[in-house]
């Protein structure tokens, strides 16, 4: 027997030009709103121009860079200030993860370290979030429809969550058209995180069949036009394929959970000044390898062996293909994006004690598909550095 329970988002808008609704679309939830927005605020002059029309007064909050703590606790002010209704959120991962933690934080009150994970007492966000309405100009991070706000502290130099399933945006409104501009760079990082986010909810230990459905669906998207999207940014079909893929992959993630990849990459992101979804393609094919060699230890029956090789069927599009064709699979891609190593990034081998004890109590890593030693993280991290 089967028993899941899957949440999402009451709406969710996808398609090019859908972009067009999202003054209306805030309106809906009142007539003040304050606009998170990437580094850029000018970028999102469409969307002001639209509350506008709307008759919607809007407060512009840009985000640089990563959310901090204490980022988060600005921005709870300014929404405060402004009596806000609604909040927008528009950019990246970074921007809608800022607008969901603004909100939140809004209706329940308090100091973000009162409800962050690990590093904060963990208190239950037992208020409704002010409405949020998620708009990405990227395709990786699935923010517009998970339950969860990453921050970054700069005093304890981790990365870690709020949690509440009222996070989870009113609205996700998601144009491929908006991603058309994302140099590919960015094209590179944010896709490799899609996948990563499609791999782990898929081969975790809270697998269930909605979401397997959304990450064989995804899988292949990234398969057919992850290099397409990086090598032509204005290829339609590709940037369509990636956009839909990332939304799949935070669905899959809200409702599975993810793997040792992100129990690495927390710690990691928050000690090195390098992009997430870098992180995760460098970790990915080592993660899949040492998961599997320790399954086959001391789970040899477990089913998810057999799921490691259809992530190689969907990634290759041999019928043949098995788990280790798509380790060759991920690496050949990622040179060919030039996806930096782990010690490009900055991370070298005095880091790895810290980054492993860091990893091993993460809340990333509890739903990877067996709980891993120290010593197997460390194997991950070493390969990694080793390229």
């Amino acid at each position: 027997m089967t028993a899941f329970e899957f949440t999402a988002p009451p709406r969710i808008l996808f398609g090019p030009g859908m972009r067009r609704q999202a003054g209306e679309l805030a309106r809906g939830f009142g007539r003040r709103t304050l606009v998170v927005t990437g580094a850029h605020p000018e970028r999102s002059a469409w969307l002001t121009d639209q509350l506008a029309t709307a008759g919607v007064e809007w407060e512009l909050f840009p985000v640089d860079l990563e959310p901090l703590v204490e980022t988060a606790r600005r921005g709870v002010a300014v929404a405060s200030g402004i009596k806000a209704d609604v909040v927008v959120g528009i950019g990246g991962g970074s921007a809608l993860d800022t607008a969901k933690s603004i909100a939140v934080l809004a209706s329940n009150g308090g100091d973000p370290m009162d409800y962050l994970e690990v590093i904060g007492h963990g208190r239950p966000l037992e208020k409704p979030s002010l409405p949020v309405v998620a708009i990405p100009t990227t395709a990786g991070t699935g923010s517009e429809v998970t339950r969860n706000a990453v921050l970054k502290s700069s005093e304890q130099r981790v990365k870690v969550s709020l949690r509440s399933a009222t996070m989870i945006p009113r609205v996700a409104l998601v144009d491929p058209e908006l991603t058309h501009a994302m140099p590919p760079e960015v094209t590179a990082s944010t896709g490799l995180d899609a996948l990563t986010q499609l791999i782990e909810p898929f081969t975790s230990c809270r697998a269930n069949p909605m979401v397997d459905a959304l990450c064989r669906e995804g899988m292949g998207r990234v398969a057919r036009s992850l290099r397409r999207a990086w090598a032509d940014g204005e290829d339609a079909d590709a940037r369509e394929d990636m956009a839909l893929a990332s939304l799949f992959s935070g669905l899959a993630l809200a409702n599975a959970g993810l793997g040792i990849v992100h129990g690495i990459t927390g710690p990691a992101g928050g000690l090195f000044p390098a992009a997430h979804g870098m992180l995760c393609a460098a970790l990915l094919p080592h993660a899949m390898a040492v998961n599997r060699e320790a399954l086959r230890r001391r789970q040899p029956q477990s089913p998810i062996l057999a799921r490691y090789d259809e992530v190689a069927r969907r990634l290759t599009g041999r019928d043949a293909a098995g788990a280790e064709d798509a380790e060759e699979w991920l690496l050949t891609l990622m040179a060919e994006m030039r996806v930096p190593s782990l010690a490009a990034c900055g991370i070298g081998p005095e880091h790895l004690d810290e980054l492993v004890a860091k990893a091993a109590v993460a809340s990333g890593t509890k739903a990877n598909p067996i709980e891993l030693t120290e010593a197997e993280i460390r194997e991950i991290l070493s390969r990694g550095l080793a390229g």
